[in-house]
């Protein structure tokens, strides 16, 4: 699922749950929006986790005269 996914069933349980007040029976759909919210927001936080595993701010590398420093520590 991507970020794009995410928001989409974010915006939608976010409509279901807040804005629609028709009654179905034999379906909540309040619950069924609060459903999407949630899935969505699980998404958005896992897409979020595994496109950060790729950004190139986490493995900075630098050599500084003759040590070389990895992610805040020293190697001599």
């Amino acid at each position: 699922m991507g970020i794009g996914v995410s928001i989409f069933l974010i915006a939608v349980g976010a409509i279901l749950a807040f804005a629609v007040e028709v009654t179905v029976s034999g379906l909540n759909l309040q619950t069924v929006g609060l459903i999407l919210l949630i899935v969505g927001a699980i998404g958005l936080v896992a897409s979020l986790l595994f496109w950060s595993s790729f950004s190139p701010y986490g493995n900075r590398r630098g050599v500084g005269g003759d040590r070389v420093v990895v992610r805040d520590r020293e190697i001599l």
